[in-house]
C-alpha cells in the first residue's frame, strides 16, 4: 500500500512524554514503508493550555531524538507565522456554519459537573438536544446531533475494515466550545482534508476520535477522508498499568534528558 502524507499531530499542553515518542517513531517507520510524506502539524487550539514553552519542546524533541519530518514548520516564530491552528480559523469557521446551516447542531449549557451529576459513565445524556437553546446564547457549546444508529466504516492498514456505530461516550459530541473556538473533533478533520492526509497513525485510546471523525465526515461530505486508512497502535503504560500523560513528570523527555537518557534509550523506551 502507498499514500501521500500522513502526520505527527502533538498538542502543546504539556512537555511530550515516551508515549508519545513512540507514536511518532512509528508514524515515522510506516511513512517509509508506504511512500507517504511526513507532515508535523501542532494543534494549538485548546489556548487555554497552549503554550510557547510546549511548541519549542517539540522541536527539542525531535531534533534530539532524530526523527524526521517532511513538511511542517521547524521553529517557534514559523509555527506562529505560518502553521498556527489559528491562522485556519476560517476554515473552522466555514464548517461549522455549514453545520448551524444543516440543522445538525444544537446549543448546550451543561457543564462536566452537570453531565457528572446525572451520568454515570460521564458520557452526555442529551440534557440539552431538546430545549431548543440559540446557538448565539453566551457561553454554550454546539453538539452534534448524532444518529445514534448511525454506522462508519474505518479503514485499517493491512487489515480489514471494520464497520462500527459510534460509541457511547462519544454521541452528541462538541464541535464548537463554550469559548467560541472549533473543538478538536473539527479542527482535527478539516485539518486532515486540508492537508490532503490519507494515513492517519494514533493511538488506540483515539479510536472513538476515529469513529467521531468519520461521522463528522459524512455529515459535513468529505468524501477524502471517508477514504482514509488508520492504524491503531498499542498505548505504553505506567506501572500502575494506565496510559502515560504529560502530568506524567518521569516519563518526560525533558526529565529523561536531564538525566542523561541518551537518544538511544529514550527510542528503546518507546520501543523502537
Amino acid at each position: 500500500m502507498t499514500f501521500n502524507r500522513t502526520r505527527i499531530a502533538p498538542t502543546p499542553s504539556g512537555f511530550l512524554h515516551v508515549g508519545n515518542v513512540r507514536s511518532f517513531l512509528l508514524t515515522r517507520e510506516i511513512a517509509t514503508a508506504t511512500g507517504a510524506k511526513v507532515l508535523l502539524r501542532i494543534d494549538d487550539m485548546d489556548r487555554a493550555r497552549a503554550e510557547d514553552k510546549y511548541v519549542q519542546d517539540i522541536f527539542e524533541t525531535l531534533s534530539y531524538l532524530g526523527i524526521e519530518y517532511d513538511e511542517g514548520p521547524h521553529d517557534l516564530s514559523e509555527f506562529k507565522a505560518c502553521w498556527s491552528q489559528e491562522i485556519r480559523m476560517p476554515l473552522y469557521d466555514a464548517a461549522l456554519k455549514a453545520l448551524r446551516e444543516s440543522g445538525k447542531v444544537f446549543a448546550c449549557s451543561c457543564s462536566r459537573a452537570d453531565i457528572a451529576r446525572v451520568s454515570v459513565d460521564g458520557s452526555y445524556p442529551g440534557t440539552c438536544r431538546y430545549k431548543g437553546l440559540s446557538l448565539d446564547t453566551e457561553s454554550v457549546n454546539w453538539r452534534l446531533a448524532t444518529d445514534r444508529g448511525a454506522a462508519v466504516t474505518v479503514n485499517r492498514l493491512n487489515d480489514v475494515p471494520i464497520n462500527t456505530n459510534l460509541p457511547q461516550d462519544i454521541t452528541d459530541f462538541i464541535v464548537r466550545k463554550k469559548d467560541g473556538f472549533p473543538a478538536y473533533q473539527l479542527t482535527s478533520l478539516v485539518d486532515d482534508v486540508h492537508f490532503q492526509v490519507d494515513l492517519i497513525v494514533r493511538g488506540a485510546d483515539l479510536w472513538s476520535s476515529t469513529v467521531a471523525q468519520l461521522y463528522l465526515a459524512q455529515v459535513l461530505g468529505y468524501v477524502s477522508f471517508l477514504n482514509t486508512t488508520f492504524h491503531h497502535h498499542p498505548l505504553l503504560t505506567g506501572t500502575d498499568g494506565a496510559k502515560l500523560s504529560k502530568s506524567a513528570g518521569a516519563t518526560s523527555i525533558q526529565y529523561l534528558r536531564a538525566r542523561g537518557a541518551t537518544p538511544a534509550k529514550i527510542r528503546k523506551m518507546a520501543g523502537s
